[in-house]
């Protein structure tokens, strides 16, 4: 070999490792794709099954409105939940409105937020505890069952996760496009939910915190700049939810301290038994003197919010619910992946995501079930219904009763054939001619009901000898004066009766 060829080799050695060793820097900078794809597998699986709840068929309903007719509702109410109507309103025109297709957007957003806290736990605590909190963020059932439902939570748990990564790359180097880019995940989590908004709290003093070891002034100056300026489109959207909220969230009240240590964390996790894993592994990373300080910081971010809200619905307006606190659940589980990756021997890890796997397979199972959401069969109820449809047919759906918030009409928009035009004989005005959930019923309900000849009425519960109780007396004495004649199906959660003539 001439001395020309033998100085080759190690060129090319060296050009192959060098190859070699961009792949893999590659591959590693993709580490946050496997806890999204996780997520994205446990996401989709069973997204077909359960059938539409009240809050997802309020988010259908928007969602099939012309753009005046959404905006015009949004005017009266859920103004707080309008860029998701939006947006679904967008998208179900382009791809229909099946099962899998009205909740992909919510899956599809879990997916992203598994990817930002696998990103911020290899931040603050290295690659495997990021790559643990990511996959250990995927096995959470509550995590599942938002991704799975129709409506803004899992885009606010995006906006929140991805607000937090941001941050703390603008703490690394602050620079106005990393301040800008958070500030627009503020903005994001603001109009999706203007609850989460309390997460900023937990940030500031973060920021505080990194500022007085730092000393460093473009910090403070780069969070109160973006924070704020991120603030301003949410002002009009915050005034106008205010007016709304009376008639939003009425049916909540203050919650008790009994209430978050037996249900809340729970309800929070999806699960109880992984509730408590998480929660103990949470605690772990406040042993390591290294990284005592970010295991404070990001603990915070989980903590902080959750004091706060209760706080504040100890007032005249109780906002704490489970869900609405969804978005605290990313910054649990980088506690919890970092706590977890601390164990020793180095295969104890895996072993404890198998374990959270297992623990919560019977409420991952629980949720895809298909009456999981409300125990309504609505589905059968519509069968039930085109089985025996004639022409000329009318509907009581439930307004004008104590359970119009089920939102059965919509339920039977949904699952009814178009073949099927039932005209609801108590209702004057549609909700979508007076811009609201809800229609305006018939002042007269025997005018209303003019000469239909049979009626379908659903009414939930079991008891197919009473099927008006439910309903007021006005509505219930016409349609007891006017059908004598009455059969009774019964499905699950609901009994539909034929009234005839």
């Amino acid at each position: 070999m001439t001395a020309s060829a033998t100085a080759a080799v190690p060129i090319a050695r060296r050009a192959s490792d060098q190859t070699s060793d961009a792949r893999t820097a590659s591959i590693g900078r993709l580490r946050w794709l496997w806890p999204a794809l996780l997520m994205l597998a446990i996401g989709g699986y069973g997204s077909w099954r359960p059938v539409l709840w009240r809050d997802e068929l309020v988010s259908w309903n928007a969602a099939h409105r012309t753009g005046g007719e959404l905006f015009d509702l949004l005017r009266h109410v859920d103004a707080v939940t309008g860029l998701y109507y939006l947006m679904m309103h967008y998208w179900v025109a382009l791809f229909g409105d099946s099962l899998v297709v009205l909740r992909l957007p919510t899956v599809l957003a879990m997916s992203g937020a598994a990817a930002f806290v696998t990103l911020t736990g290899e931040r603050l605590f290295g690659r495997r505890a990021g790559l643990a909190a990511g996959c250990l963020f995927a096995l959470v059932p509550s995590i599942s069952r938002y991704a799975q439902e129709m409506r803004g939570y899992a885009f606010v748990v995006l906006a929140v996760a991805a607000a937090t990564w941001l941050l703390l790359r603008a703490l690394e180097q602050s620079r106005p496009l990393r301040w800008a880019a958070y500030g627009c995940a503020v903005t994001a989590a603001g109009f999706f939910h203007m609850i989460s908004l309390v997460f900023l709290a937990a940030h500031g003093i973060v920021v505080l915190g990194r500022w007085w070891q730092q000393r460093r002034h473009p910090l403070l100056v780069g969070f109160a700049l973006s924070a704020g300026v991120a603030l301003l489109p949410v002002v009009p959207l915050a005034l106008l939810g205010h007016r709304q909220v009376g008639r939003q969230l009425n049916w909540l009240t203050a919650p008790t301290l009994q209430y978050v240590f037996d249900t809340f964390w729970h309800m929070l996790f999806g699960s109880a038994a992984v509730s408590l894993v998480v929660l103990v592994l949470a605690v772990l990373p406040l042993a390591w003197p290294a990284g005592r300080r970010f295991a404070v910081e990001i603990g915070l971010m989980a903590v902080l919010p959750i004091v706060l809200v209760w706080s504040m619905s100890q007032g005249p307006t109780a906002y704490f619910l489970d869900r609405y606190l969804l978005f605290t659940v990313p910054a649990w589980c980088v506690l919890a992946g970092a706590g977890l990756t601390a164990l020793r021997p180095r295969w104890l890890p895996p072993l404890g995501l198998v374990l959270v796997l297992l623990l919560g397979a019977y409420d991952q199972r629980a949720i895809r079930r298909e009456f999981a959401h409300d125990g309504l069969d609505t589905k059968a109820a519509a069968a039930v219904i085109a089985k025996g449809y004639r022409p000329g047919d009318g509907i009581v759906a439930l307004r004008g009763s104590q359970a119009a918030y089920l939102n059965l009409d919509s339920a039977m928009s949904y699952y009814l054939p178009h073949s099927v035009q039932l005209k609801d004989v108590l209702v004057e005005r549609s909700a979508q001619a007076i811009g609201d959930i809800y229609p305006q019923l018939c002042a007269d309900p025997v005018a209303c009901i003019g000469d239909t000849r049979r009626v379908w009425v659903l009414t939930p519960g079991s008891s197919v000898d009473k099927p008006l109780d439910q309903y007021e007396k006005p509505q219930a004495t016409a349609l007891d004066r006017l059908f004598p004649k009455r059969t009774s199906t019964q499905v699950r959660g609901l009994v539909v009766t034929l009234f005839e003539r």
